[in-house]
């Protein structure tokens, strides 16, 4: 494990200099996954073949110029698309979906020289903030295996924090990167939406999808997010916008910098021992020449609900599209078309795509769109004006990335409105649009803490180069589990 806990540039050097190869790498991760996945279940298909064939032709090609992650071990969420590798979305309905083209993400992190290991565990379709969701096995956390990783990308979280990948690419919808970082102790960026491509990222809310890197420390995030980011004629939400030198941006020089803490997000909700954790590094931005004060986003209580009715909305839509007639996973001995669909989604859908399917259908139904549907986009923009509005003083927002710790298997799946409330500070941001991340701050009863930075639409730049200084005058990126 501790070869994947060194810096992305210190393995660069290694490789550079001829004590270190491509296929050393890929057998590391093979061993470490060999050794680790029966306790969490952090894959769902390995590329075990055609990984290390690549990985032999990297070394071969030792004289060819080297890409941003040359030769990098890397684990890609189940629902991102990979050419030839099975992409199931950890859902039965698409169990024997073998994709014939690339995901964008997927394209551009083989272009930068990484080495997809396989495909890794998530909720079913990204519904879900436990990982508990999958149809095939629930992910466990490597700090406590009685414990959930979070959710939707456990599967990429637990893969990191277990050392079984130098990174891994999850997507975020409400929380779905950043919430999991902060139950397993590493970093998740969840970007502006737009700047990563979604071309090949299976749908969930096309309005809130965003794909982004998990690691073990900030640099590495900029470097993945550096490889990922740009604009994509095949995704017509992408922002043709330009894409600056994340990793130049790690200063660590933050001095003057504004910070705005919502009082929101420190309230009632939030565990003693996280907020403890959050104000702790409030002192640390203090010490090295920062500033803040509490600010207020006070359609915070809105946001929640927002959510849920304008993502099971795009769900319903989106998910329409698996009737067991193209693609997937078909019911045998239907009696009709309406009974083929009927019972193909019975069959193929687990208990929590079907709530959020009915619940988006019925806001969208005749007589209630304009009750739920469109008043909850109004809503929606209200939440976003708070955020322009902090952001008229403050360079950046603060808080915690999740109100607990990460909770024990099964103690939440059976009380939906609970598991929700999980993301209460993650999902405004989603809402608003804007990039924030997540690094470990601490712990609350042996369980990893994070702590969320926010900052202006497309300024990753400056959340990365926050989120570094902190990481570089503490240590708890540096904490280890034990499996």
């Amino acid at each position: 494990m501790a070869l994947f806990d060194k810096r992305l540039q210190d393995v660069h050097n290694e490789l550079a200099a001829g004590k270190l190869s491509a296929a050393e790498l890929t057998d590391a991760s093979f061993k470490r996954i060999a050794e680790t996945d029966g306790k969490i279940g952090a894959f769902l298909t390995l590329n075990e073949e055609s990984a290390r064939a690549r990985a032999a032709g990297l070394d071969r090609d030792a004289g060819a110029e080297k890409g941003l992650l040359h030769a990098l071990p890397a684990g890609i969420k189940d629902n991102i698309v990979t050419k030839g590798l099975r992409t199931t979305c950890a859902s039965q309905f698409l169990s024997n979906y073998n994709p014939i083209y690339d995901s964008t993400a997927a394209s551009k992190l083989r272009d930068a020289g990484a080495v997809t290991i396989g495909k890794l565990n998530m909720d079913e379709f990204a519904m879900g903030g436990s990982n508990e969701n999958s149809s095939f096995h629930p992910v466990r956390n490597p700090w406590n295996t009685d414990y959930v990783p979070g959710g939707s990308s456990g599967g990429s979280a637990a893969s990191v924090a277990a050392g079984q990948v130098y990174f891994a690419l999850g997507s975020d919808t409400g929380g779905s990167i950043r919430q999991p970082a902060s139950y397993c102790g590493v970093v998740g960026l969840k970007p502006t939406y737009g700047l990563v491509s979604r071309f090949g990222l299976v749908a969930f809310a096309s309005s809130l999808d965003a794909i982004g890197p998990l690691t073990k420390n900030v640099e590495d995030s900029a470097y993945v997010l550096q490889a990922i980011a740009g604009h994509d004629g095949m995704d017509s939400t992408s922002a043709n916008v330009a894409i600056p030198d994340y990793v130049s941006a790690l200063t660590g020089d933050v001095k003057g910098l504004r910070i705005g803490v919502p009082k929101e997000y420190m309230g009632q909700g939030i565990d003693p021992k996280v907020k403890e954790a959050v104000l702790a590094a409030l002192k640390v931005y203090e010490g090295l020449g920062a500033t803040w004060e509490e600010v207020s986003l006070p359609h915070t209580e809105y946001a929640v609900a927002t959510y849920y009715l304008l993502a099971s909305s795009e769900a319903s839509s989106n998910l329409a599209r698996f009737d067991g007639v193209r693609y997937g996973v078909r019911a045998d001995n239907p009696d009709n078309l309406i009974d083929l669909y009927r019972k193909s989604r019975s069959q193929g859908f687990g208990d929590e795509v079907k709530r959020r399917i009915m619940l988006g259908t019925y806001a969208l139904s005749s007589g209630y769109y304009d009750a739920y549907y469109l008043k909850a986009q109004k809503v929606r923009t209200l939440i976003k004006r708070d955020f322009d509005q902090a952001f008229e003083n403050f360079d950046l927002l603060l808080g915690p990335t999740a109100p607990t710790p990460a909770f024990r298997i099964g103690e939440q799946i059976g009380d939906p409105l609970t598991m929700y409330l999980n993301d209460i500070v993650t999902i405004p941001v989603s809402l608003a649009g804007v990039p924030a991340i997540s690094v470990p701050c601490g712990f609350a009863d042996g369980l990893p803490v994070g702590l969320q930075l926010i900052g202006k639409a497309f300024d990753e730049a400056t959340v990365l180069c926050a989120a570094h200084a902190f990481e570089q005058h503490t240590d708890h990126h540096k904490a280890r589990p034990q499996l």
